[in-house]
């Protein structure tokens, strides 16, 4: 009789997504980025992980160029800005030419715009109307915020610029994108030079299959030191790398300090 041995478990499904950051006034130092520290950690909590980020300027090549090499790299992309009224928001007529698809007014859009400032007094204008045009056969992503709703088309999610309603529209995809395991994280500081722990930081991450370590250096108060950010998304595999780091930091006389500095 022939015995033949169970098959490994398949190794977990990786979800990955890239972001497109747009905008002139990224590029230009004018405004700072805040959303892709939030669209990766809700990422995270998704089970998908920001692989890749591009920042490209409000120009249709290279917003084109950007989005056709991404959307089929990854299982999901992002974009960010050009979704408002004024002229110069071109995002969606750029991604509809890099979908090959017309521009058109959303119905649903639109009638959410009108109620949106019929309840405040106003009207729905011809550049207000601006926001509720969409590539051809896009659904909509709720923006509980200022009324204008973001955009997916396929795997593509268009999404504002402003922080709060990028937050507010994360929200509103959470829990509807399928994902993997959610990454853990957990941090251990220590004064510490970098490069005197290099070695160990190396061959702790090795010893622990599905663990990833970073170090992120700094100074501060005269001092040189280190947070290093141990990644997994197994809990055990994570808890188990900490101990053994802060054990090892702790044996060359280096106390740890769990949580960070």
């Amino acid at each position: 009789m022939v015995e033949i041995a169970p098959s490994a478990s398949p190794e977990p499904r990786i979800f990955t997504a890239a972001l497109v950051v747009i905008g002139d006034e990224i590029l230009s130092g004018r405004t700072q980025d805040k959303n892709i520290a939030q669209i990766s950690s809700w990422l995270g909590v998704q089970g998908i992980r920001l692989k890749e980020v591009r920042v490209v300027a409000d120009e249709f090549p290279a917003i084109i160029e950007a989005v056709n090499a991404l959307r089929v790299k990854h299982d999901y992309l992002f974009t960010t800005g050009g979704i408002g009224p004024t002229h110069d928001d071109i995002t969606v007529d750029a991604i509809a030419q890099a979908l090959g698809v017309p521009v058109v007014v959303h119905p649903e859009a639109r009638q959410i715009l009108a109620d949106y400032y019929a309840s405040r007094g106003s009207e729905l204008t011809e550049m207000r109307l601006r926001m509720a045009r969409v590539p051809e056969g896009a659904d909509l992503i709720p923006n509980r915020y200022s009324g204008a709703p973001g955009i997916c088309w396929g795997n593509i999610f268009i999404m504002a610029g402003v922080p709060m309603i990028t937050a507010g529209m994360l929200d509103a995809l959470t829990g509807t994108l399928e994902g993997g395991l959610p990454v853990l994280s957990e941090t251990v500081g220590c004064w510490v030079g970098e490069s005197e722990v290099a070695q160990l930081l190396a061959d702790t991450e090795k010893a622990h299959e599905g663990v990833s370590i970073g170090s992120y250096p700094f100074f501060r108060d005269g001092q040189t030191g280190a947070n290093f950010v141990i990644r997994s998304t197994d809990a055990e595999q994570l808890a188990t790398c900490v101990t053994v780091l802060s054990s090892a930091l702790e044996a060359l006389g280096r106390e740890p300090v769990l949580g960070g500095i």
